[in-house]
């Protein structure tokens, strides 16, 4: 049973990584008519507002739960306010391939915090997390790139960080038995509402893109496919896949994102997929399913 539920979690969370993979798409498209902040408080908002129904239809929570929940999701929304819009900002300076890179260094982030929390992790899963290292480089930088150190890398490495914690923390939350669903649409309120303070001084006074009816109108089906789709079900299901499983296993899934965001830049948009791309598409899939082999009793018992 306790296999059946690590498959179907497994399964979840390479859903969510799909998901946040296409988004990017739409994120990019986004971001040619509003500014991050605007994009990242109308996100947050619709992907809050979708999962309402779906916790008034599934009523399940006692009082203390729902309360616990909230309590939780107010944290989580925090963390994700500050990572997504770290990367949002970057964006608008950094190329796909530098912002895929420093962002999914949180495969690596993760496992080396969780040293500091005294948390084991397997000679498996460190060989899979250098392999997915080496994949996402080929990936997104590949053996001719060409590295110019901006600040916008500063900005990256900042939202990885946060990243880290928020996929720590998520499953700090899932060990307390909080329900998935309403930590998830708390945290897209929480994010969203801190985002609209940020609004007019980032959006309006540095980068001169307040928002317009005419602008708002062209970036909604972006806007509507990265709240309905990559926030209301992707991080729902980040959050209900993310229980019960190793926290850097999850990081790695997680992590192919960036090979999907490839693979839909080509099927989408008709970027052409370079051999190098293809190559960390290969070395990414190898590092997952590595992870994703059973460990045998013996060191499973060590770990």
């Amino acid at each position: 049973m306790k296999q059946d539920n690590t498959l179907r979690n497994s399964f979840l969370l390479l859903l969510t990584a799909i998901i946040w993979g296409t988004s990017f798409v739409a994120q990019s498209a986004g971001m040619e008519h509003i500014g991050p902040f605007t994009f990242s408080v109308l996100r947050y908002l619709i992907g809050g507002t979708v999962l309402i129904p779906v916790i008034m239809f599934l009523g399940k929570n006692r009082r203390g739960a729902l309360k616990k929940s909230i309590k939780y999701g107010i944290v989580c929304g925090i963390l994700l306010c500050a990572a997504s819009n770290f990367q949002q900002v970057a964006m608008l300076r950094a190329s796909a391939g530098k912002a895929g890179f420093i962002t999914a260094l949180y495969i690596i982030i993760v496992p080396v915090i969780g040293i500091f929390m005294k948390k084991k992790t397997s000679p498996v899963i460190w060989l899979s997390v250098f392999l997915a290292l080496i994949g996402l480089y080929f990936l997104c930088i590949g053996r001719n790139g060409s590295y110019k150190f901006e600040i916008s890398d500063i900005q990256l490495l900042i939202c990885s960080l946060i990243f880290s914690f928020h996929l720590i923390y998520i499953d700090y939350a899932n060990s307390k038995g909080v329900d998935g669903v309403v930590v998830s649409c708390t945290q897209f309120f929480v994010a969203g509402i801190i985002s609209m303070i940020f609004v007019y001084p980032i959006d309006g006074l540095c980068y001169d893109m307040m928002p317009s009816a005419g602008k708002l109108y062209d970036a909604m089906p972006a806007i509507l496919y990265s709240g309905v789709m990559a926030c209301g079900v992707a991080y729902t299901l980040q959050i209900i896949g993310q229980k019960g499983m190793n926290t850097t296993v999850a990081s790695l899934i997680l992590s192919l994102e960036s090979v999907v965001s490839a693979i839909s830049g080509f099927l989408i948009l008709g970027q052409k997929l370079t051999v190098d791309e293809i190559i960390g598409c290969v070395i990414m899939f190898v590092a997952i399913v590595l992870a994703e082999l059973p460990i045998p009793k013996k060191e499973r018992r060590k770990n």
